[in-house]
């Protein structure tokens, strides 16, 4: 089982902990984890785009010309596809781009790109996160004894409104729970700082 130290915050080691190796220690599969990322990038677009057909451009409600004898090509619309204002042939309209993967494929991205963070040694385990009141200078320190000088995604056992705004105005440090835990937060981020708390859910949600 790998086994990771365990820090406080102030940047000391108290201990070492044993990660789940079924879950922090296997092969990661990057064609899965490649497919997790590109679905989950898909669901976040918006997909309003929208390009008016022949039938919803204004005009072009009158024959520009009669059928025959002018020696033209016949028309029958100003607002047809060839006309310059007219209306857009397959263009783009609204739809959604989301899509789902399989159970099974999910949960082995997310080992996947977990385990990648404690091979390439980019997991913190810290013994927990506290603070008085919301304070960016304080969280800052706190990443600062940490070593953390690069994006970093916190994850929480729960829910901590002192934690989450404190760590708001950092750039490139995002706060996410131990359940909201996700591939692209995972990848999208130079470094993994978990609480040991977070650590035990994690192991017993994917466990």
């Amino acid at each position: 089982m790998p086994k990771v130290s365990v820090l406080n915050q102030t940047g000391s080691s108290v201990g070492e902990i044993e990660l789940n190796e079924a879950i922090f220690g296997i092969e990661p599969n990057e064609a899965v984890l490649f497919e997790a990322l590109v679905q989950q990038r898909a669901s976040l677009r918006q997909g309003n785009h929208k390009v008016k057909t022949r039938a919803e451009v204004a005009g072009g409600g009158r024959k520009p010309w009669r059928q025959k004898g002018t020696g033209r090509a016949r028309q029958g619309s100003i607002r047809s596809p060839q006309w310059r204002g007219g209306g857009t042939v397959f263009g783009p309209t609204p739809r959604s781009y989301s899509y789902k993967l399989p159970k099974k494929v999910r949960r082995l991205a997310l080992l996947s790109a977990l385990s990648t963070k404690v091979r390439d040694e980019e997991i913190i385990v810290v013994e927990g996160l506290t603070f008085d009141a919301p304070k960016t200078k304080e969280f800052v320190k706190v990443l600062s004894n940490l070593s953390v000088d690069k994006k970093a995604l916190i994850v929480t056992a729960d829910l901590d409104e002192t934690v989450a705004l404190s760590a708001r105005n950092i750039p490139g440090v995002s706060v996410v729970t131990a359940n909201g835990i996700n591939v692209l937060d995972i990848v999208a981020h130079d470094k993994l700082v978990i609480t040991k708390a977070a650590v035990e859910k994690v192991e017993e949600v994917l466990g």
